[in-house]
């Protein structure tokens, strides 16, 4: 690991036996490593400039590194970092290229990747990995995005963080996939008519920010358990601009209302609990706006909870 990305993984040592922290766990990624989780970054704010949002998205892999880094270890399977596919000359369909092949390497030597965006342009590159590998191993893909917005627009005229699952949606039948995809937390607010059409279009299983109460948990659990019943392989993608604003306020577009943590995690969960995880991305993470690295912590939560040994 070169030493810019190991000054990224440090954190306190504990003098109590069996206290050991992220930190002190993490190994570098490299060929005939046991499997684990993989981490992998996207440096990238190409598509969030192109869809004239917040930058700084580009910092985002850094900044959870940091946050992880000192939470608890509560794993017995290793974890690796691969370091960063950056997008530093705008050329973002060569860098999804780049990350969609260590995503392909990653889940040929049994990792679960763990992709720390970057903006959700994040997600079409991942899914390039994960089509690659469920291809040759005749599996059906599932996408799961918790996500404020559809991120469905017209990919004919521009490729950005609006765009991707558009582009999976054009993409799948070259992989032989049917395009299979749930997005929840949505706002309506933030999503036009044409949007909401193409979701319907697409046959998108859409859940909206007010469905998601503590009284309609277990009807959402049981929608995602069903969904996950459709497929063999999960690609969860988390746009951390889905939580509201007071929780994830270093976001490109933060969210007035949203779905709080407290709602979010027992739906991860179940989806974790389904055992077709195949690959995890967080998204839209923008330090610059972060306030206390609230954010930063947000997502590194999730990363933990997510990683958690079954």
């Amino acid at each position: 690991m070169h030493s810019e990305l190991a000054a990224l993984w440090q954190g306190r040592h504990d003098p109590e036996p069996d206290s050991p922290r992220w930190h002190q766990q993490i190994q570098p990624l490299a060929a005939n490593c046991a499997p684990g989780v993989a981490i992998l970054g996207f440096a990238c704010d190409e598509g969030v400039r192109r869809n004239h949002g917040r930058t700084g998205a580009f910092a985002a892999p850094a900044a959870i590194r940091r946050a992880l880094a000192n939470l608890a270890w509560h794993r017995s399977g290793p974890a690796y970092d691969g370091d960063d596919i950056r997008c530093d000359d705008g050329d973002l369909d060569a860098a999804q290229l780049r990350l969609g092949h260590q995503v392909a390497q990653a889940l040929a030597d049994g990792h679960l990747p763990l992709v720390f965006g970057g903006g959700h342009e994040v997600a079409y590159g991942s899914w390039l990995g994960l089509a690659a590998h469920a291809q040759s191993e005749g599996l059906r893909i599932g996408i799961i995005n918790f996500d404020a917005h559809f991120d469905l627009r017209d990919p004919s005229q521009v490729h950005s963080s609006g765009t991707p699952f558009a582009q999976i949606a054009e993409a799948s039948a070259a992989y032989g996939q049917a395009f299979r995809y749930a997005c929840l937390g949505v706002s309506r607010a933030s999503n036009t008519r044409a949007l909401f059409q193409r979701a319907a279009d697409l046959q998108v299983l859409v859940r909206e920010d007010h469905s998601i109460q503590a009284d309609s948990l277990s009807a959402r659990q049981a929608e995602l358990a069903d969904f996950c019943a459709t497929c063999d392989i999960v690609q969860l993608s988390i746009d951390l601009d889905v939580l509201p604003a007071c929780e994830a306020p270093g976001v490109s577009a933060p969210a007035p209302y949203g779905v709080p943590l407290r709602l979010l995690e027992p739906l991860l969960a179940s989806i974790k609990a389904s055992g077709k995880l195949g690959l995890i991305e967080l998204a839209e993470l923008n330090p610059h706006h972060d306030i206390d690295q609230r954010t930063a912590r947000v997502a590194a939560r999730l990363v933990h909870l997510l990683t958690l040994d079954t």
